[in-house]
């Protein structure tokens, strides 16, 4: 099914840096990684979703970074047809760039949770046509190919939300399993090395390990091909029984700062 392997893609991507990497690939549904290329620990990824003649965007990242990825997005199709942005929470490097798509296509769909909702009418457009996925929990293209929508609440914001592509079997994670990460690579080759890198954004943005066993629990059932988060490297399939197991085990955010007020199990 899948024309890609993601084990190969380090050996390509950096001689194309100048097109968008392509991660997942079958007949009409493909998705793309964008970026942000950044020289930084702190890197932001968008990732571009194409089933048929549908698209969206997923995390379409902070306001500055908005000429880059309109640029990467035309290589690939027409900036009219996307005709979505999924948020995953309403952190600036996540939806800052949310107003100037909705000026390409004033009618593209805002998807997000409603707590997310709530907050990012303050990027400066209060009118959109908005999908709420804390009441639709699965997004349906015109093909039948569907998304559904995971909750991960308190990782780390309340109402952050995961997208699983059934298709593709791809799980957008946002903020979870991402790295802060100086000597990167698109995709996890060591997962011990990246474990630290991990380490080093959960243990201070991740509410703590009642939320990551609360979200491991919502994920019972499904079948993940690779994890591809906001920050960092993607994690392909060798890696994921090592990712669940790092989340269920993680120690972070309250269980560090106020070990005496966290029972522990």
């Amino acid at each position: 099914m899948n024309s890609i392997r993601l084990d190969e893609v380090n050996k390509t991507f950096r001689e194309q840096f100048d097109k968008p990497t392509p991660l997942f690939q079958d007949n009409d549904h493909e998705i793309y990684w964008l970026g942000i290329p950044e020289d930084t620990a702190f890197r932001s990824n968008t990732y571009l979703l194409v089933d048929g003649k549908e698209a969206l965007i997923i995390d379409p990242g902070g306001y500055t970074q908005f000429p880059f990825v309109l640029m990467r997005v035309k290589q690939i199709i027409p900036e009219e047809q996307v005709s979505g942005m999924i948020l995953c929470h309403q952190d600036p490097d996540v939806a800052g760039s949310m107003v100037r798509w909705l000026e390409i296509n004033p009618a593209m769909l805002v998807i997000t949770s409603l707590r997310t909702n709530t907050l990012i009418p303050n990027y400066g457009k209060t009118e959109y046509s908005y999908y709420n996925t804390d009441e639709e929990l699965y997004y349906t293209f015109h093909s039948g190919r569907k998304l559904r929508f995971i909750k991960s609440p308190f990782l780390h914001f309340s109402g952050a939300v995961t997208t699983w592509d059934e298709h593709s079997r791809f799980l957008f994670s946002g903020d979870i399993w991402s790295a802060i990460d100086m000597d990167w690579k698109l995709i996890t080759e060591n997962f011990s090395d990246h474990r630290l890198k991990m380490d080093l954004f959960h243990m201070d943005y991740m509410t703590g390990k009642a939320a990551c066993r609360g979200f491991l629990d919502n994920l019972k059932g499904i079948e993940i091909k690779a994890i591809l988060p906001q920050h960092g490297s993607v994690i392909p399939e060798a890696f994921i029984e090592d990712s669940l197991r790092y989340l269920y085990h993680l120690k972070c955010g309250v269980d560090l700062i106020y070990p005496e007020h966290v029972q522990s199990k």
